[in-house]
């Protein structure tokens, strides 16, 4: 069975996420290390490492993905915001590495008026001198943005170019639906998700796809609004879900859920459910 599951809370300590994800039966995970509205936050003890790793080898789940604090700006134009953004993110990496987590999401960052072209060149030169002193066993993922405001990333060239400054880095991607679709990145038929997944193998390559975000989108295609839904709920639709969860190429990519997940949650069932059915597992 394909790698699934959701994005869940770590109220009580990072370790208490397991026995979270297995009640509605995740195989892949993803969490926070810390709370994701505030800068700082308690260090990891220890203990709770030791005890989230071994929660996590008693568990039934198997990959387990890190997002970075939606605070996080590398781009920012204020340079103590900026500033802050770096050691930040630097402390993101450092979690993970006590974790064992090996992947960290993360949104490119927002050039708030300055451009594009200066916005990725200020990200790119903030990850150089982050990544130059930080874990070496902690995967930077970036991640395709929806294109709000002054957000980059929503343009698969973004990516590319910020691959392409960093060349000492192997980065991976985080591919979120919602995003590409809010982008313009039609996914929603069989012609439009190959022409989609074409364009990304070209720009980027296929092979950089280390986990997707499934998640169905409230707004059109090129909206540039970033509304997520429940599966086959969206404009998105079954289809191109369907497609997705076939695709011999991403069989053993984890697919992560980021959408609401009602009382007990029975949302996280139902979209599960559903993603499994696609794949022809159920």
């Amino acid at each position: 069975m394909q790698p699934v599951g959701s994005h869940m809370s770590i109220s009580g300590g990072v370790e208490l996420a397991f026995a979270r994800g297995e009640e509605v039966g995740c195989t892949a995970m993803q969490i926070f290390t810390k709370n994701a509205s505030q800068w700082r936050a308690k260090p990891i003890s220890a203990e709770s490492a030791a005890q989230f790793k071994e929660n996590w080898e008693a568990s039934s789940i198997g990959p387990v993905i890190a997002h970075d604090t939606y605070l996080i700006n590398l781009a920012a134009t204020d340079e103590e915001k900026l500033e802050k953004s770096k050691r930040a993110f630097a402390d993101e990496l450092m979690r993970c590495h006590q974790l064992g987590i090996s992947g960290l999401v993360m949104h490119p960052g927002s050039h708030l008026g300055e451009g594009e072209e200066a916005g990725l060149q200020k990200v790119a030169a903030s990850l150089s001198g982050i990544l130059a002193d930080s874990p070496d066993d902690v995967t930077v993922l970036l991640e395709n943005t929806a294109g709000q405001g002054t957000n980059l990333g929503y343009r698969f060239e973004h990516l590319a170019k910020i691959m392409d400054l960093v060349p000492q880095v192997d980065f991976g991607v985080c591919f979120d639906t919602c995003h590409a679709f809010a982008a313009g990145y039609d996914l929603s038929t069989e012609a439009g998700y190959a022409e989609v997944m074409d364009e990304f193998d070209r720009l980027v390559g296929t092979e950089k796809i280390h986990v997707f975000h499934v998640n169905d989108c409230k707004k059109p295609c090129g909206s540039r609004v970033d509304r997520h839904d429940h599966i086959g709920q969206g404009t998105i639709g079954e289809t191109g879900f369907g497609c997705l969860m076939r695709d011999e190429r991403f069989l053993r990519i984890p697919k992560i859920l980021e959408t609401p997940k009602g009382d007990d949650n029975e949302w996280d069932l139902k979209n599960l459910a559903l993603l499994r059915r696609l794949a022809g597992e159920a």
